[in-house]
């Protein structure tokens, strides 16, 4: 027969069991959503950075030759690169809270920890979360979409100097002169900027240089990177909804958890 009264067996058992409610008081979602967090984040922020450092001597090697016309853009770059500091560390400490929020919320729920149980004011902080989790998901598809803009402009960009190098060498006229990227048309600089514009042969030369494919993949980053942080963010509020809703309804059934 199984020996279930040995003593070492039984403490085996509770030992399982103790593991067992251990890993069913993890917020798995959370913690997904938690790594997937920091991993966007961690992209947005570092190739954002260094994609604005070499926009910086992109836009002022090829597309502005007067200092007075790249000012305003070289200030926003040095400014933003302080606020991606700013963000790194905001969201490092917001992901924490956000992960402890759903080890106390997943806790409360599955009454995993004896004589743990959720308050009111549990339920008012995990609203609270709620709250600022919809607003900051819907200030950062606002921060996905501008993310945006230099991607498209580098598309753009690499689109007209491959139209450039087959029309180089299909055509006898020199109509490769006509496919112009004005980078005033997506606001890097000002519409009274010179040249602003580069066309042709020029164009399809800048775009073999490594100060392109370096800035455009950069900027690629940056935008995975915004994705990544805004579906971890819809995810926090999914989270964080469903185990308050679950309080809520617990405690309309007059059980206290």
């Amino acid at each position: 027969m199984f020996p279930v009264k040995q003593p070492w067996l039984c403490k085996a058992l509770g030992c399982y069991d103790c593991c067992i409610r251990c890993l069913g008081a993890v917020p798995y979602t959370s913690l997904l959503a938690t790594l997937l967090c920091y991993t966007g984040v961690a992209l947005f922020c570092g190739g954002g950075h260094e994609a604005l450092t070499h926009t910086r001597t992109f836009i002022e090697l090829y597309f502005a030759r007067d200092v007075q016309d790249f000012i305003v853009l070289a200030d926003f770059i040095k400014y933003f690169q302080y606020v991606i500091y700013g963000l790194a560390s905001f969201f490092f400490l917001y992901g924490l809270l956000l992960l402890a929020e759903g080890f106390y919320t997943t806790s409360a729920v599955k009454q995993t920890f004896g004589e743990f149980r959720s308050t009111k004011f549990g339920r008012c902080l995990s609203l609270t979360f709620i709250i600022l989790t919809y607003v900051l998901a819907v200030i950062w598809l606002i921060v996905f979409g501008f993310t945006a803009i230099p991607v498209l402009f580098f598309i753009n960009m690499e689109s007209s100097c491959h139209k450039v190098n087959i029309l180089s060498e299909t055509t006898l006229f020199n109509q490769q002169a006509r496919v112009c990227m004005d980078a005033r048309m997506y606001g890097f600089l000002p519409w009274n900027a010179v040249p602003g514009i580069v066309c042709g042969n020029t164009l399809a030369n800048i775009c073999k240089t490594p100060e392109f494919y370096v800035t455009y993949d950069l900027y690629i980053c940056a935008f995975a990177g915004a994705g990544i942080t805004l579906l971890a963010l819809f995810i926090y509020v999914v989270a964080t909804t469903y185990n308050y809703a679950v309080l809520r309804f617990l405690g309309r059934k007059g059980i206290r958890c």
